[in-house]
């Protein structure tokens, strides 16, 4: 079996640990990321109206982490800190930040555990708006605070060969099938890490492996 990690160096560890022995593992990095100075993200919370009054952070991704210690000075004390999936939890535990709610199938799947704002929404420039339209279809007011952009890499010539030779695929997020999807067979599997990215990989890929975890490893046994 020939299995592609598509992270960023340094982030496909937990992913090669999931994988049954003896296969055989390339990686490629799909995107690349630009982290925003801190001092930078901290203005543009300051400048918000909402300043010192959010009732709710959610943390759409691992990679925003880094800032939750500097945002929580907009919260409100006893303020909520919600997470968009068990990766980011993880993430946060590491900066000895307590998660309160986790959603384990995707953004919108925190709307109903908020029951009043201001929220505030950190992550990447990019971020889908689908837990920021169910919040405000019940008048809920959103705050989006960016701390960082993912960039799409530019393969080499060798790198897309390799994704074209692939037995099983990860995809980390949507930003990355958008680089890989012109790649990729139509017999090779894409396991990604929820609903949200599993959403989207299947308009265009049919054979999808939802959700990343040690129990992959008996899954891709399985094939």
């Amino acid at each position: 079996m020939h299995v592609v990690v598509t992270r960023e160096q340094g982030y496909n560890d937990p992913l090669t640990s999931w994988l049954p022995e003896g296969v055989t593992v390339n990686e490629v990095a799909l995107t690349t990321t630009r982290f925003f100075d801190a001092s930078e993200v901290l203005a543009a919370l300051r400048a918000s109206d909402d300043y010192g009054t959010f009732r709710a952070l959610v943390v759409t991704s691992a990679r925003s982490a880094l800032y939750v210690a500097l945002t929580r000075e907009g919260l409100v004390d006893g303020g909520t800190v919600l997470s968009v999936g068990s990766a980011t939890a993880r993430a946060l535990e590491s900066e000895d930040i307590d998660v309160d709610v986790v959603g384990d199938a995707g953004a919108v799947d925190l709307a109903p555990e908020i029951t009043e704002g201001p929220v505030l929404l950190l992550g990447a420039a990019t971020m889908r708006d689908d837990l920021t339209v169910a919040l405000q279809s019940r008048g809920v007011k959103v705050t989006p605070l960016t701390c960082y952009e993912t960039l799409p890499a530019v393969l080499t010539t060798d790198e897309e060969r390799i994704l074209r030779a692939a037995d099983v695929v990860f995809i980390g997020a949507p930003s990355a099938w958008l680089v890989a999807r012109a790649f990729i067979s139509a017999n090779s599997w894409v396991v990604v890490p929820g609903a949200t990215t599993g959403e989207v990989v299947r308009r265009q890929h049919e054979r999808v492996i939802e959700g990343w975890g040690p129990a992959l490893r008996e899954h891709l046994l399985a094939l």
